[in-house]
């Protein structure tokens, strides 16, 4: 039975392609005409103009009616080539068409012909037109035509930008997928559809192509070009956030050392900006700068008080013998021991040269005697 079906089909289809080209006598070979029904919406009938009918215009009518009784319309809007009439172009009416061109004022017939309209349809670029990703899977489907689906193949073009030619994958109407796509490059894709032929077209047409689109990884880009500038954009930003990271712990570590240094090797005073007076004045002559500057001197860091000395009565030879020892001593107890009241500390003895005296004096201890200065 399918034999039979197919035989009955192509027979159906010689059928029409010898009612195609039947034409008036002595213009059968001279005349090519080109056909597109344009999603079964428009037709489109054009004609070598200036090689058929040089200098001369010619007048065009067409009727989607069959049998004896047709109504002929006169072509709507004519295509020029050079101001000559060159083609027509008129809506879609019916399945079987007659096509007739005559001279320019329609009283001689030059050309004419029967045709199936459904035989030559262009289908309109594919609609919504969308893109799925899964992984290294990319899955593109659109909006199912109103007729002649089963007529329709979806076909998908890309290629990366390592790429010269495009990759192409076809299949039934209206999805279509294809696997391997690497995620580190950029490809362009296309869609369009396919007219079967010669099942359903007598030519076979195809849709114009849809507008390119641009992918990487499932995310659409205006263009690949952009990944380079984009990628020359990240490396510039990426080498100044180094650099500011760099000088960013250079100082912090420049802090750190100055601290350490600082708690390690503490900076010891220089006397020459304390004593500048000593060392600019007095040319480091410390005898003549004290005596100048005896006023500045503070009060002494320990003071003493000559208070009554306490003599324990052991033995009046103690005494004598204390008398001729050498320099005379004295016995002061100490202020703060006179203050608390403490009669024990009260009994505390400082033998101490009358003449020696402690002073303090801008941080320095300085022993004052009667022959020599010490700083302390």
């Amino acid at each position: 039975m399918r034999l039979i079906f197919q035989a009955c089909s192509m027979i159906f289809t010689l059928g029409n392609l010898v009612a195609s080209q039947s034409q008036s006598p002595g213009w059968k070979d001279a005349i090519s005409t080109s056909i597109i029904n344009f999603n079964n919406e428009k037709m489109q009938i054009t004609w070598t103009a200036r090689k058929l009918f040089l200098n001369k215009n010619v007048s065009f009518s067409y009727t989607f009616d069959e049998g004896k009784n047709k109504v002929w319309k006169p072509c709507p809007t004519y295509l020029l080539d050079q101001d000559y009439n060159s083609g027509c172009l008129f809506k879609t009416e019916g399945p079987t068409l007659a096509i007739s061109i005559r001279n320019s004022d329609g009283s001689k017939e030059l050309f004419s012909k029967t045709l199936k309209s459904d035989f030559y349809i262009k289908p309109n670029p594919p609609e919504n037109v969308t893109f799925f990703w899964k992984g290294d899977t990319v899955t593109v489907s659109c909006n199912k035509p109103e007729r002649a689906v089963k007529c329709l193949r979806l076909e998908l073009q890309y290629k990366s930008k390592f790429d010269k030619d495009w990759q192409s994958r076809t299949s039934k109407c209206c999805s279509v997928g294809e696997q391997g796509f690497d995620p580190r490059k950029c490809y362009s894709f296309r869609v369009r559809l396919k007219r079967l032929a010669p099942y359903c077209n007598v030519v076979n047409y195809d849709s114009d192509w849809k507008a390119e689109t641009f992918w990487m990884n499932g995310t659409l880009l205006e263009s690949c070009d952009d990944i380079k500038s984009q990628s020359n954009t990240v490396i510039v930003l990426s080498c100044l956030l180094a650099v500011l990271l760099m000088m960013l712990v250079l100082l912090i570590l420049l802090c750190k050392w100055q601290r350490l240094q600082k708690a390690v090797m503490p900076a010891i005073p220089d006397p020459k900006y304390i004593f500048a007076d000593l060392f600019n004045d007095h040319n480091g002559n410390f005898q003549e700068w004290i005596d100048k500057t005896d006023h500045a001197m503070v009060e002494t860091k320990v003071e003493y008080e000559e208070p009554e000395c306490i003599i324990e009565a052991e033995s009046q030879q103690d005494e004598k013998n204390s008398d001729k020892q050498g320099p005379q001593e004295k016995s002061f107890s100490f202020s703060k021991a006179a203050e608390n009241n403490d009669p024990k500390a009260a009994q505390i003895a400082c033998l101490m040269p009358t003449s020696n005296t402690i002073a303090s004096f801008a941080g320095f201890q300085i022993l004052m005697n009667d022959d020599m200065y010490v700083m302390l």
